[in-house]
This record gives C-alpha cells, structure tokens and sequence, in this order.
C-alpha cells in the first residue's frame, strides 16, 4: 500500500490550494457576518473544474480516483476561508451530482450533469424532516402515483443549499407500511409548482452556506423524474451517506493543515515573560498534539481513499473517516483560538469562525454518535 501522492496528484493539489488561496476569500468576514452566499466563488468553483471533478470522463466530468479527488479537496480546505462555500460544493456534489452519474438514466444526466458540472445549476439534497433526520425509515413525505406523474407533499428540513438550488433531489415514501421498500428519490427543479421554502435558517457557523426548510404541497413530478427504480431510494440513500462520509471532510485535514501552521508561527513570533510562547510546555504541547490529530485524520482519510479505489471500503471505514475527522476538526479549532489568546476571540482574525464551522461536523452526516452506532453495529455489537 503507498499512500503517497505522485507527482501530477501533488501538482494539482498545489494548483487548487493556489485558486483558492487567490480567488475565494473575498469578503469572508462580512460574508459569514452577513450569510451571504458567496455566488461569484461557487462559479469560479465550477469554471476551475471542483466540482466536476470525480465525475466520470463518460459523463461529461474529469473521472479523478478517490485519493486525487481527496488530495484537492484538502488543498481546497487550507486556501479557501470559506468554510460555508466548501461545504455547499460538498453538498452539491456528494449528495446529489454524484448519485445522479451513478443512478441516473441517460435523458437525466443530459439534462443536468452539464450544470451541476459547471456550476450554472446548484443542487440541494432533501431528505431529513422535522421526525426523521437519521432514521430515513420514518420519512413521511408521500409520493403518490396518479396517472403518469407522482405527487409528493410533506415538508424537508435543514436543507442544505435550498434558498440558491435550482435542482432538489428529494426523498418520498410511495407507502411508509412498507418502511424501506417504499422510500422513492425524485429528481426535483425548484420552480415547480407547489415547491415553496421557509426562510433562511440561522446558523451557530457555516453561515454562508444557505439552509432552508422545503414545503412540498400536492407538487407533480413525472415518474421519469424518478431517480433509480421504485423502492431503491434506501439504496441510494444509503450511497449517498457512505460516500459523503468519505469525502465531506477531507477539506477539514486542510484547514486543521492551515491552523497549525498558523499556530506554530504564532508561537514563535508571540513573546511572554522575555521567551517565545513556544518555548514554554503547556503552548509546545499543545502544538504537538495539532500535529499528532493531524497526521491521523490524514491517514485515515487517505486510507479510506486507497480502499475506494481498490474497491474495498466498507460502510465502517467510512463511519470511523467521518467519526474522527469532524471530532479532530472541532479539536483543532478549539486549540487554534486558545493559543492566539484574546485575538483568537477576535472576528479579524478568523479562527473563532473556524471554530464555529468545524461544530457543524459533529452533526451533518450523522452526528459523531450515530457514527459510533454504525461502527458498533458494524462491529457486531449493538441493535
């Protein structure tokens, strides 16, 4: 096994970080202030070619492996600021665009994978409700058939990128006796009649990517809009997870990259008491631990990426990735404020928005209980 990265995996990468660095930090601080969208970015994204990018050359995208795809997207975590943006890229890509190339027929790929690629086209995912966030078995949205169409009402919440998505990839039940048999995915343009949004939801962190609830009220959509076969939704729901689990924080090792590497220049420039902070224990320490968290969540996350491109990850690996990135994420951010005192209290500086984004990771996904639960049912322990 070699978890190195060749040359034209690390050129690329370089090419990201130095994008992101140059064209996707404009007005972070007023952005997060403000939740604002930042649109000019995300199209940027789309021209560069991120969100393309581990999309099959047969559908129109650059058909990168998983560890490439891993390594640009940790690249993309330490240039870009913006947290909230390379979360909706996630979202976009992870839990719609890529479900599409798998499961799609070739009329709705045609018909979308062009803009979702290129960025003209955002995508939300709607699948958690009010009573069913990780339990998708006690989804009530109901998709009903009538003639050739299906009628789907009931009400998604926390749904990312909503507010600026013109395409939903939405989950119904066609009948909840049936549990898992009945959950349907529907491919959804937002500008249906009866598809309405509640307002913006306020955030603790990742302010700039939009959040809404979705209200689906008798809304028709063609059973051609159906993504996969009828009852598979739990299958594709299921892919959907594992491979967002995989991917949705490789990012993070980026800017956990980027805060240690302010810390430890921080703790040489920053003098107490006649020393550097670095020389003394209690900040040495603390930097070394950064250092230790780092290097294991790369190691897992390449890892996990080595198994997927041999085709051995399992629901597991992808549990365990998901479990320890978003806890080592929170860790560093905490770490990150502490060591740069009352200016990492600061908004100027940065790191407390940091902090603020990395709390979400302990949630999106399956929060880091429910990770645990995977692994310990996975493990032959449990329910």
């Amino acid at each position: 096994m070699d978890l190195d990265l060749t040359p034209e995996q690390r050129a690329y990468a370089d090419t990201v970080e130095k994008f992101a660095t140059q064209e996707l930090n404009d007005a972070v601080t007023a952005h997060d202030r403000d939740g604002t969208f930042a649109a000019e970015a995300w199209r940027a994204c789309g021209q560069f070619g991120l969100l393309k990018l581990p999309i099959p050359v047969a559908h129109g995208g650059s058909g990168a492996d998983a560890v490439s795809t891993m390594a640009a997207l940790e690249a993309l975590g330490y240039g870009c600021r913006d947290n909230g943006l390379v979360f909706s890229l996630g979202a976009h890509l992870w839990a719609v665009t890529m479900p599409l190339a798998r499961f799609g027929t070739d009329a709705q790929r045609d018909r979308y994978l062009p803009g979702l690629c290129d960025g003209t086209l955002i995508a939300a995912h709607a699948a958690t409700e009010p009573d069913a966030g990780s339990d998708p078995a006690a989804m009530t949205t109901r998709a009903t058939r009538h003639g050739e169409d299906y009628l789907l009402t009931g009400t998604k919440t926390f749904v990312t990128n909503a507010p600026v998505a013109g395409l939903l990839l939405v989950f119904a039940t066609t009948d909840p006796a049936r549990g898992f048999a009945g959950l349907c995915a529907f491919l959804l343009d937002r500008d249906t009649p009866g598809v309405t949004l509640g307002p913006s939801t306020a955030k603790t962190g990742l302010r700039t990517s939009p959040m809404a609830e979705v209200f689906l009220d008798d809304v028709r959509v063609p059973a051609a809009a159906m993504l996969g076969q009828p009852g598979a939704g739990m299958a594709i729901f299921t892919a959907i997870m594992r491979q967002e689990r995989s991917f949705i924080l490789a990012p993070a090792t980026g800017t956990m990259r980027r805060h240690l590497d302010q810390c430890v220049d921080h703790a040489r420039r920053r003098h107490q008491g006649g020393h550097p902070i670095g020389a003394y224990q209690a900040v040495a320490h603390r930097i070394v631990d950064m250092r230790l968290r780092l290097d294991t969540a790369r190691l897992l996350l390449y890892h996990l990426g080595w198994l997927l491109d041999h085709d051995r990850a399992t629901d597991l690996d992808a549990a365990l990735v998901k479990l320890h990135l978003s806890e080592t994420f929170v860790q560093s951010g905490l770490d990150t404020v502490q060591l740069h005192g009352a200016a990492g209290y600061t908004t100027d500086l940065g790191v407390e928005r940091d902090l603020r984004d990395a709390l979400g990771s302990r949630a999106y996904s399956g929060t880091s209980d429910i990770q645990k639960n995977i692994a310990a049912r996975l493990l032959g322990l449990g329910r």
